[in-house]
């Protein structure tokens, strides 16, 4: 499925995809670069995946058009490896809450305490 549209808001990092029949998916930057498909964070195979952490205030500062099939997002950490075709991005909206919950669970685990934008700590 191709996305009808995407949006950028910079002020409350959030990439917006609206698909067809109207079904809007809004993805936070820092949720969508804790889940890039890139070597960097997947690992190149089961079990070399790498936590994120830190990701809190990461922003969006470019995306870039990949064929008909997907974009390249870049992010102002300087994270620009991930390949985010129209399937993954989809999938990422649909199944956002769950993996958002798992994403925190391996924090905890971690030891890793998230600061909201903005907290110094």
């Amino acid at each position: 499925m191709t996305p009808l549209d995407i949006t950028l808001n910079q002020k409350t990092r959030e990439l917006l995809i609206t698909w067809p029949g109207d079904e809007v998916h809004a993805l936070s930057c820092e949720y969508l670069r804790v889940n890039s498909p890139s070597a960097e964070v997947r690992g190149h195979g089961p079990g070399q995946e790498k936590l994120q952490i830190g990701k809190e205030n990461v922003n969006i500062k470019g995306i870039e058009q990949v064929g008909h099939y997907a974009i390249q997002l870049v992010f102002d950490d300087n994270h620009d490896s991930g390949i985010y075709d129209w399937n993954l991005l989809y999938e990422l909206g649909k199944n956002m809450e769950q993996n958002w919950v798992e994403y925190l669970a391996k924090l905890d685990a971690a030891g890793y305490t998230r600061k909201l934008p903005g907290q110094v700590i």
